[in-house]
């Protein structure tokens, strides 16, 4: 039912949506001067410490029928390598194994970084070219997840540009006192039931498969 009414209230809003950037660009005032200038090709000393600062990172990823991706990846402190200054290596963490970015990234050789700095409002963005690598002497030196991983992100940078941290204020994200309570939203384990959709399978078996997947996350 969800799915149905998210279609119909998008269809009808589809027909009259902005037609074209011209008449987008009429709904705005422009960017100030030093919003565009900002915007670089290479890394400077104080971007190549945002990501030295950076526990996570979004990845955006598109295939070659346009369908969009955006997928998480973390690590500890500096674990997106800088390989010189317009080129970065994202290790490619153990995770589901569905491999969504890294098929997008092969059929189109394009990605889109979102730097986060937990605690901290300044994000990073940074889009360009993009390959996976499963070269040994590069995954020899993307060891911060706990192991050489199986592959790796490379992001040859044509735009990097340092986000205003506006988004982060508005939403309190590193303000605890504005969180909302843990029972205000469902678990992890109720939100994977409701989407399996397995007969028998129970909250029980999902939190376990949660716990185990967490305590061997590196193997």
């Amino acid at each position: 039912m969800t799915s149905a009414l998210a279609a119909s209230a998008f269809d009808s809003l589809l027909l009259d949506a902005v037609p074209d950037q011209e008449s987008l660009r009429l709904a705005y005032e422009l960017p100030g001067e030093n919003a565009v200038r900002k915007q670089m090709t290479e890394l400077t000393e104080q971007t190549r410490q945002l990501i030295a600062c950076s526990s996570l990172v979004m990845v955006a990823s598109v295939d070659a029928d346009g369908n969009c991706d955006v997928s998480p990846r973390g690590g500890p402190t500096g674990f997106v390598a800088v390989l010189d200054s317009r080129t970065v290596a994202i290790p490619d963490a153990t995770g589901n194994k569905r491999l969504d970015t890294l098929q997008n990234i092969v059929a189109t050789g394009r990605a889109g970084l979102l730097f986060i700095i937990p605690g901290r409002t300044t994000t990073l963005r940074l889009n360009g070219r993009a390959c996976v690598s499963t070269r040994p002497d590069l995954l020899s030196q993307l060891t911060a997840v706990g192991k050489p991983p199986a592959s790796a992100l490379v992001v040859g940078i044509e735009e990097v540009y340092p986000h205003c941290p506006k988004s982060l204020l508005r939403s309190g994200a590193w303000k605890p006192e504005q969180w909302l309570p843990a029972d205000a939203q469902p678990t992890s384990a109720e939100v994977t039931l409701a989407q399996l959709r397995i007969p028998d399978l129970t909250i029980a078996d999902i939190e376990q498969n949660e716990a185990d997947a967490l305590k061997y996350r590196y193997e």
